[in-house]
């Protein structure tokens, strides 16, 4: 590392100012390194590998569930850490595991995709990823304090999270940390948006991104339209929890009604933010191991489109059963069905790409075809709920409980382990063992269905959800034991998966360049990629850019030998500097968000509490990191690319 001496923004003798700069950390390795990363590949490594992390928690608390509904009147968990339990494991599993292991492939693929070496903000996506790792802090540190985790269930309905039902500080970590998470999303969201319109290589159209670039785009713009309402409604409640407000509170006029709508205005597109990173996954593993383009391109994009914008006309139907009159009912019914038009496309051109193509059943393509059946019963009995008297019936059941996780594990998980056994070898340069691979496919189909397919039966003979146990005589005992023999089957397979991709990542086949002989960007970087992505930016001739490169090699060969002609004309390759400043921003939002959620009020020093005291060094710290960020500029280095391929760096700063 090297530290620069403290300049100004003052010009001297006719050069021009030069940014203000404490320190610039140059080292390549080592914790610093990660600590200081603006690269999209180590970013979206980091969003993968925390995402797996909490994969594991998430996981655990879903066995300690199905541990005490094993067996009836169980007492393995008392009802308060059941409530416990089931808040952390949805919190965890939606917010902790599936949205950061859609911004992993985000991340790493998507720039990789479009022909760029870089997101549109480095500095911006690592405050994003920082920020995500501080709210997933403030959200589990309620199991290591003596208020113990939030209880109010993953939606946080009102009244449950007023300080009338939840007096402690476990509500307010959970409103904090999530609030914390919707920053980190909002940030990543834009930074996608402006990368995916500005930065895609010459050549590539909108109607040439590879589908998993479209779909992180709509992704991207769900996040930006619908976090701001459970924004809305976190400060809402914070504001009734902290300062008397009665947005919620019934005995003074408040609504709790209002939470719902707040929370299910973003609820519902939420979904959606969780399936169509992997819609946009199976859209790029179905072609390759068919060996032919995805059928219908255009329909499969304009159904994405469709989707998210349709997902923000259908948040009343989690709400049939709270009165609202047979007018509201009956549009939110109308919508829900119209909704399942798309997706039903979507799944009709996957069926015609798989068709008449000359099929390598690898495990990509085994956990991408899982994706299509579990999707599927899940997206039908989820059209079932559109039917306002049979949501009333199913309401509150475990038949809710199976529908949602086959839309969410067998929809997003299996779709996020088609993405890791695809894209691994080009992240890392190895290969998961095809052996073990399907054997982890296998572990992880049974597994699942063996838990969540009874919990039909049992929602349809009564079984409430959010029950931390029940009585011999309900005839419920034999499904819950099937649930909970199933679920340690999947988890076998899960750790089966973990096992193979950590042995993999060690010791594991290398991979080659182009390993599944792919058709989009990516596959013709050498694996894993240089810091640098490309040598020379290419240019894109047709909707499949690597396909057609391959097919017109002598073409692209000339193009590319002329492009990097003008690149070295122009100075080489420009990256940008790592930089100290976004974690250290998220740090001093770390320290505020334990000031206001959780430490007690300290009224002995006057004004200067505690709670304030800590909350105003948090936000001096963030502000002092920010401002210094700010004043870093737009400066970088520069790679010079040998006549022998070789890399040098010009050690200068520009």
């Amino acid at each position: 590392m090297e530290a620069l001496a403290k300049t100004d923004f003052i010009a001297k003798d006719d050069q021009p100012a030069k940014p203000l700069v404490l320190w610039r950390p140059t080292a390549k390795t080592g914790l610093i390194s990660w600590l200081t990363t603006v690269d999209h590949k180590r970013i979206g490594f980091l969003y993968g590998l925390s995402a797996l992390f909490f994969f594991i928690f998430g996981g655990l608390e879903a066995l300690a569930i199905r541990l005490q509904l094993a067996v009836p009147n169980n007492t393995f968990l008392t009802s308060a850490q059941y409530s416990e339990m089931f808040t952390m494991h949805g919190t965890t599993m939606i917010f902790l595991v599936v949205m950061p292991m859609g911004a992993a492939f985000f991340n790493f693929i998507m720039p990789l995709q479009i022909g760029a070496r870089d997101v549109a903000f480095p500095r911006l996506n690592a405050f994003s990823f920082w920020t995500f790792v501080v709210g997933a802090i403030v959200l589990n540190i309620g199991w290591f304090t003596k208020d113990g985790a939030p209880d109010a269930g993953w939606f946080g309905y009102a009244p449950l999270t007023t300080r009338t039902f939840s007096p402690t500080h476990a509500i307010d970590m959970w409103v904090m940390g999530l609030q914390l998470l919707g920053v980190a999303s909002i940030a990543a969201a834009l930074n996608f948006i402006v990368t995916i319109i500005n930065m895609r290589a010459p050549g590539m159209t909108m109607m040439r991104l590879p589908v998993f670039t479209w779909m992180t785009l709509f992704t991207s713009f769900l996040i930006v339209l619908s976090f701001p309402a459970i924004t809305i409604a976190l400060i809402e409640i914070m504001m009734d929890r902290l300062f008397g407000t009665n947005f919620f509170e019934v005995s003074s006029g408040g609504l709790p009604i209002l939470w719902q709508h707040l929370f299910w205005i973003f609820g519902h597109p939420e979904v959606y933010i969780l399936i169509l990173p992997a819609m946009g996954i199976i859209s790029e593993i179905l072609p390759t191991f068919s060996r032919k383009p995805l059928f219908g391109y255009p329909i499969v994009v304009f159904s994405g489109a469709s989707i998210g914008f349709l997902g923000f006309g259908v948040w009343s139907h989690h709400m049939f059963t709270t009165g609202m009159g047979t007018t509201a009912t009956a549009a939110f019914s109308m919508m829900t069905m119209a909704i399942a038009v798309p997706t039903g496309v979507k799944i009709f051109n996957w069926i015609g790409t798989l068709w008449g193509g000359h099929i390598t059943m690898r495990t990509p393509m085994m956990f991408a075809i899982g994706f299509l059946w579990m999707f599927m019963l899940g997206g039908l009995s989820g059209i079932m709920h559109s039917a306002a008297p049979a949501d009333a019936q199913q309401h509150g059941s475990y038949f809710i409980v199976a529908h949602f996780h086959y839309v969410l594990i067998g929809g997003s998980l299996f779709a996020l382990f088609a993405g890791i056994q695809y894209w691994f070898p080009l992240m890392f340069g190895r290969m998961i063992s095809e052996f073990w691979g399907k054997v982890t496919f296998w572990l992880v189909f049974v597994g699942f269905n063996v838990t969540f397919f009874p919990m039909h039966f049992l929602g349809l003979e009564g079984m409430p959800r959010r029950t931390f146990t029940y009585d011999a005589n309900m005839g419920w005992a034999t499904g819950n034991l099937f649930a909970t023999i199933g679920a340690f089957i999947l988890a076998i397979g899960v750790a089966t998966f973990f096992i193979s991709m950590i042995y993999a990542f060690f010791k594991g086949e290398r991979a080659h360049k182009d390993q599944w002989d792919g058709r989009t960007l990516e596959w013709s970087l050498p694996v894993p990629p240089p810091e640098y992505n490309f040598a020379v930016i290419p240019t894109v001739h047709a909707r499949d850019g690597w396909w057609y490169a391959k097919k017109h090699a002598s073409e692209i060969a000339k193009e590319t030998a002329e492009h990097a002609k003008e690149d070295e004309a122009h100075g080489g390759i420009h990256m940008p500097n790592q930089s100290i400043y976004p974690f250290l921003a998220s740090v001093g939002i770390l320290i505020g968000a334990i000031g206001v959620a959780v430490v007690d009020h300290d009224p002995s020093p006057g004004f200067w509490g505690t709670k304030v005291a800590i909350t105003i060094l948090g936000g001096a710290i963030m502000f002092v990191s920010v401002l210094l960020w700010a004043c870093e500029g737009a400066d970088g280095f520069h790679i010079h690319l040998n006549a022998d391929g070789s890399v040098r760096e010009d050690g200068g700063h520009h």
